[in-house]
């Protein structure tokens, strides 16, 4: 490890340095014999302020890294060519685990890690740029559940990063507060890009694609933060999300069906519009409530005010998951309409959609309904109105973008 120091002041006349001097050191780690200890030991000493840089080249890892220290960047030469192989980890858990705040990962991948990709704690004004997680397998339900994952964070920053092979989600963020993702691919993954119990993101201009899902935006019952919402997806391409559901039984998102586009579960102040939306076989955009019995008297299964706005669809719902789909095709002349929805509502502002866009739905009056209590009929609900929420508080802080340079 080479440690150097750089230092900064400010000169008043012929006045001395400064007392608060900032002393900057960049610790670089070089691929080779010992990068595992070489790795970790400069993660460790890093103080406020330090990079730690990442050479080009293979490392070969035995176990996860972790970092607990505030204002550290970790640096590498390029998602391509700076490769962290954790095919050789011992356990099953994170290739890194974050637990600190105004860190940023940047330029370096991270491959076939037993547990999750990159995860984060707790950690808040974090970001991710040009981060790549990959399984090289291919989809496996023995892969780790989720390559980019913070969670329980104010202010996130995801930015050009590709993850593929995630047995759960590709981009998870969790319980967290102001959120951007942007620019990124998803491919490959149960769940492409998974925005969860989380309030005031923006998912935009981003490719989901080869997923089983590949947007979801919902909230589950039992967490420690409830109440997810005020979430933009905008201008991304959903296109042929057609990968079959290879998450482990018992997984929430193991119920997702092949080929779901965008999809909103018991989530409120969602809005969809600007998106490129084809070849999902099932739906473009599915919208219902949670299906589950639970018994946390702070959730709300139902999902509300949804407004759909001007997307681009093609073909979709050519080959719908759907009990009795068959039937479904036959009805509505060889493809479902892009916007299903299963027609459970809390009052009259369930669901909206732009004025042209055809949908169907199942017509379902209470959560927990089977299908076989489907009564299909094509969509009629209002058109979108004006968005409920101060549109300037969606997305990650803007102090955040300064780290991206």
């Amino acid at each position: 490890m080479i440690r150097t120091l750089t230092i900064s002041a400010l000169l008043l006349g012929a006045s001395p340095l400064a007392p608060s001097v900032l002393l900057a050191a960049t610790h670089t780690v070089t691929p080779g014999e010992g990068a595992q200890e070489r790795l970790q030991e400069a993660l460790i000493l890093a103080e406020p302020g330090d990079e730690v840089v990442l050479e080009a080249g293979h490392y070969a890892l035995t176990d996860g890294l972790s970092l607990d220290v505030d204002n550290v960047t970790v640096r590498g030469a390029g998602m391509d060519e700076t490769v962290l192989d954790f095919t050789s980890q011992a356990g099953s858990g994170e290739g890194f685990l974050i637990t600190s705040d105004n860190v940023t990962v940047r330029d370096f991948a991270l491959e076939n890690p037993k547990g999750d990709g990159v995860k984060s704690k707790g950690a808040d004004n974090i970001v991710y740029h040009r981060v790549r997680v990959t399984w090289t397998g291919g989809p496996d339900a023995t892969n780790g559940a989720y390559g980019i994952y913070p969670v329980e964070s104010e202010g996130v920053l995801i930015d050009g990063v590709k993850v593929s092979g995630a047995s759960d989600a590709g981009i998870y963020v969790g319980q967290s507060n102001r959120i951007t993702v942007r620019n990124s691919i998803a491919e490959a993954n149960v769940a492409g890009i998974e925005i969860e119990n989380s309030r005031n993101a923006l998912v935009e201009n981003n490719l989901a694609t080869r997923n089983t899902g590949g947007i979801l935006v919902f909230d589950l019952p039992d967490l420690p933060v409830m109440g997810g919402g005020n979430v933009v997806v905008r201008r991304n391409l959903v296109v042929a999300n057609d990968t079959a559901n290879f998450a482990p039984p018992g997984n929430i998102v193991a119920s997702v069906r092949r080929g779901t586009g965008i999809l909103v579960m018991a989530n409120e102040n969602v809005t969809i519009e600007g998106n490129v939306v084809d070849g999902n076989p099932t739906a473009g955009v599915m919208v219902i409530a949670y299906t589950q019995p639970f018994e946390d008297e702070r959730y709300n299964p139902y999902a509300r005010n949804v407004s759909v706005g001007a997307n681009v669809f093609g073909r979709n719902g050519y080959e719908p998951q759907l009990d009795g789909s068959d039937q479904l095709l036959a009805a509505f002349g060889g493809s479902l309409p892009p916007i299903l929805w299963d027609g459970i509502a809390q009052s009259d502002t369930g669901l909206r959609v732009a004025d042209g866009i055809a949908g169907w739905t199942l017509g379902l009056t209470r959560p927990g309904q089977s299908f076989g209590e489907a009564s299909p009929a094509p969509l009629s609900v209002p058109q979108p109105a004006d968005a409920t929420w101060d549109d300037a508080g969606i997305g990650a802080p803007a102090e955040l973008e300064d780290r991206l340079g």
